[in-house]
């Protein structure tokens, strides 16, 4: 696959591959800024509202892997600007949404483009450099993700406080038009996952051991996260005492710490996956730890934001690429599987967050819960590389293609 490149070095395509993302971003996590009007506009509780969270999640988990198959002998180009073009009716489907269940729908439908899209993404992105690039190439194209949570989310929530969160969705689908003229642009013609290898050696390939276990550590590394980022605007307000109008502006200090985690973590894995497999989670895990106790005073609560931002996001690079590093032929599926586990976690990590709310053991006690799940990822990102360094049912490639 032959790119053009911009003065850094890095394919252009990339940077339009990281426009996607920041679309897809936006319309995830923009709910979660603007959770208290949707719950008053529609006449829900927060807890009944933070399961629009949960569903799109539930949306990608089912929806990934289903459509990689579905799309796995067409043209990756064609794959990616069709799941732009799902996104956009789905973010027109949230505007126009009259009441509570047609607006769930519509962010089911939205979801089921997200995990493809990343999947595909990722594989395109690690395919257009060279192997010792490829962590940091995937943390490129994440790097949409994570602007649209400095810039699109806060500017979402900004937007939906002065115009209404109907609003707000309108300007994502707009977003996703200008996404996928840039996809159009700069992404090179692609092929399809090999022709030559079948359903069961994909599936094969993405069930060794090691895999599985690294889902399962994507699973509850970013349930951790969600069980805090669900209900951050609560938390921010009626814990830590901040005002209203304050949240989107804390949500641009979460963003900073979420490019910068994620820029880190691609550099870390590019260094060395299994260090920076276990050692991601477990500084996921040892901030979540003290959330609790730091999420009570104003100052001490900004700090946490600003390190919350940087741990989440310093596990997504070697996450992924542990993954597509031990599948042979099955890049695609097995990175969209492994976006799934990702809003997985998110769902786990939502629900967690509510049955907290809901047993009415108060707000403080999300980052300790969000703890324990984050432990469960580190026991699982450990086992998973003892089992990977003792070469159990392990059918990997060496690093991805960069060319096809």
């Amino acid at each position: 696959m032959i790119s053009a490149q911009s003065r850094s070095g890095t394919p252009t395509a990339i940077y339009a591959l990281a426009a996607g993302a920041f679309g897809i971003g936006t319309t995830e996590f923009v709910i979660l800024g603007l959770l208290l009007q949707v719950s008053a506009d529609l006449g829900t509780s927060i807890a009944t509202a933070g399961l629009l969270i949960s569903a799109y999640a539930l949306g990608v988990f089912l929806g990934a892997p289903a459509l990689t198959i579905l799309s796995s002998r067409m043209p990756r180009k064609q794959v990616l600007l069709g799941l732009m073009l799902i996104f956009t009716l789905g973010n027109l489907g949230c505007a126009l949404a009259p009441n509570y269940g047609l607006l769930m729908a519509a962010r089911v439908l939205t979801s089921l483009a997200h995990g493809t899209f990343f999947g595909i993404g990722s594989v395109v992105a690690a395919s257009l450099v060279a192997p010792q690039r490829q962590a940091s190439a995937i943390s490129m194209m994440f790097a949409g993700l994570t602007l649209a949570n400095l810039l699109g989310v806060p500017a979402g929530a900004w937007l939906g406080h002065v115009l209404g969160w109907r609003a707000t969705f309108w300007a994502v689908a707009v977003i996703g038009v200008i996404a996928t003229i840039i996809i159009a642009l700069l992404v090179p013609a692609t092929g399809a996952e090999s022709k030559h290898i079948s359903l069961r050696s994909e599936l094969q390939a993405v069930t060794s051991a090691p895999v599985l276990v690294g889902l399962l550590t994507t699973v509850f590394g970013f349930a951790g996260v969600f069980a805090v980022f669900t209900f951050i605007q609560p938390i921010l307000t009626e814990l830590s005492g901040f005002a209203d109008y304050s949240v989107p502006t804390i949500l641009f200090l979460a963003g900073i710490g979420l490019i910068v985690g994620n820029l880190l973590g691609g550099r870390w894995a590019d260094r060395g996956i299994s260090q920076a497999l276990v050692g991601t989670q477990v500084l996921l895990m040892a901030v979540l730890l003290i959330g609790s106790f730091m999420l009570t005073s104003k100052p001490w609560s900004l700090v946490f934001v600003g390190l919350f931002g940087i741990t989440a996001f310093a596990t997504v690079a070697p996450l992924q690429l542990w993954v597509l590093q031990r599948t042979q032929q099955a890049q695609s599926l097995a990175s969209s599987l492994n976006i799934g586990a990702f809003n997985l976690g998110n769902a786990l990590g939502a629900w967690a967050g509510g049955t907290v709310i809901n047993q009415g053991l108060g707000l403080a006690a999300i980052p300790a819960v969000a703890a324990l799940l984050s432990l469960f990822g580190v026991l699982f990102a450990a086992l998973s590389v003892r089992m990977d360094r003792r070469g159990a049912d392990r059918p990997r490639a060496a690093a991805l293609p960069c060319g096809e």
